[in-house]
């Protein structure tokens, strides 16, 4: 089968806080030095108040490495799941998995006084995206779901791979990734209830 540029979700509704995301990433890593003072996650800065680092930190990354990787990755769930996404349900994923990330991380791992980059973010939209795919009853829906707690859960009980610890020049948060997929776990709830209320409320009109 021959794939052309058309069979990509390429609309501006499935796009564009994909390639919002992208140039921000982009712009923090390049101007890095400039800008982490002020906007990266530190549990300290965050307890005096700079509470806008709670989501800005994601944007930041260790290396180029990082930087790299959660950019590939950004563009591998678009290419997997683009077909779903829509400027309101992405930017609902996103803020929310975010937010219960850095919230997570501040009240449950104390020992982490800083913490960069996507990853719990993207493995949010990956819980979101695999669900969106049982929804549609796609098989592979319920492979990547289970692929990807399974996943968590070995992180969970084994700890974070050396080899990528190396790449990234960091320890690997691994509780982020618990913590984002939470998030994007409530924002499938959320995004079902407001669906749900919506057709009620179209229903009740007629």
């Amino acid at each position: 089968m021959r794939l052309s540029f058309s069979s990509f979700p390429i609309s501006i509704q499935q796009i564009t806080i994909p390639v919002i995301v992208l140039l921000i990433s982009l712009i923090a890593f390049v101007f890095d030095s400039s800008l982490s003072e002020f906007f990266v996650y530190q549990r300290s800065l965050v307890v005096q108040g700079e509470v806008w680092r709670v989501f800005s930190g994601h944007f930041f990354h260790t290396n180029g490495v990082h930087f790299l990787l959660n950019s590939a990755a950004v563009i591998m769930l678009w290419a997997l799941h683009g077909h779903f996404y829509s400027i309101k349900s992405y930017l609902t994923v996103f803020m929310i998995s975010a937010v219960i990330c850095a919230v997570g991380i501040h009240w449950f791992s104390p020992n982490i006084e800083q913490y960069v980059g996507l990853s719990g973010i993207l493995h949010g939209l990956f819980i979101w995206g695999a669900i969106e795919d049982i929804k549609a009853k796609e098989r592979t829906g319920y492979l990547l779901l289970i692929g990807v707690v399974l996943k968590i859960a070995h992180e969970q009980y084994y700890g974070a791979s050396k080899d990528v610890a190396e790449l990234i020049g960091a320890n690997v948060a691994i509780n982020a990734h618990l913590w984002g997929a939470i998030g994007g776990v409530l924002a499938v709830v959320l995004l079902m209830t407001i669906k749900y209320a919506s057709g009620r409320c179209s229903s009740g009109d007629k």
